[in-house]
C-alpha cells in the first residue's frame, strides 16, 4: 500500500499549484474540494442528506445549486458545521477508496481542511504550503474576483496558518522569494526513500 500524504494550506497558498508539480513527478493527487463537489452531484445518499437538512432548493434539475447552498451556510456557523459533517465523511471514504487503487510509491490528498476535518488521522504525513497572508489575499482577490473583506472572512474560517504549518511534517514556502520546485523535489526524494 502506498504512503498517504496530505497537502494543505490556507486559501490562496498555492497548494493546487504545488500539487501539480508532484503530478509532473508521477504522483497521483486526489483534489478533495473538486471531489466533494462531484460527490454532491453524484452520490445519491449524500444528495438526499443535503436536501433533507437544507431543502430541495439545493438542487436545480438534479444539479447542486451551489450559490443557494453557500448563501445558506456561509454566514451561519451551525449550518456550515452541519454541511461539513455531511460532506466530509463522504469525501474521506471516497479518498480512501481512490488511494487504495493507486500504484505509485505514495499518493497525495490535496485539501484545505485536513486538520479541521480530522482527515490527518488517515494520512502518513502532511505537507503544508505556506504563503504570507498579504500575498494569499491578493492571489484570491485576483483569482476569484472577491473583495478583501470576503477573502478575510473565508480565511477566518480556517485554522491560523502558523498553527497549521506547525502541525505539518513538511513545509513548502510559496512566498515568491524561494523556488518551489527544488522544495518539492527534496520532499519527493525523502518520501521515496
Amino acid at each position: 500500500m502506498a504512503l498517504k500524504i496530505g497537502i494543505t494550506g490556507g486559501i490562496g497558498s498555492g497548494k493546487t499549484t504545488v500539487s501539480k508539480v508532484f503530478e509532473v513527478l508521477g504522483i497521483p493527487v486526489y483534489y478533495a474540494d473538486l471531489e466533494a463537489k462531484r460527490l454532491m452531484n453524484e452520490d445519491e445518499k449524500l444528495m438526499e442528506k443535503i436536501k433533507y437538512h437544507f431543502g430541495k432548493e439545493c438542487y436545480l434539475n438534479g444539479r447542486l445549486n451551489r450559490k443557494y447552498l453557500s448563501d445558506l451556510v456561509f454566514n451561519n456557523e451551525n449550518k456550515l458545521l452541519l454541511l461539513n459533517s455531511i460532506v466530509h465523511p463522504a469525501t474521506l471514504e471516497d479518498a480512501e477508496i481512490w488511494m487504495q487503487k493507486q500504484t505509485a510509491p505514495y499518493v497525495l490528498k490535496e485539501a484545505a481542511l485536513i486538520f479541521e476535518s480530522g482527515s490527518q488521522q488517515q494520512l502518513d504525513y502532511v505537507i503544508g504550503v505556506f504563503t504570507p497572508t498579504p500575498l494569499r489575499i491578493q492571489r484570491v482577490i485576483n483569482r476569484d474576483q472577491l473583495t478583501r473583506e470576503e477573502v478575510k472572512s473565508r480565511m477566518d474560517k480556517q485554522i491560523d496558518e502558523t498553527i497549521k504549518m506547525s502541525l505539518c511534517d513538511f513545509v513548502i514556502n510559496n512566498n515568491e522569494q524561494e523556488l518551489v520546485i527544488p522544495q518539492v523535489i527534496k520532499i519527493h526524494e525523502t518520501l521515496l526513500s
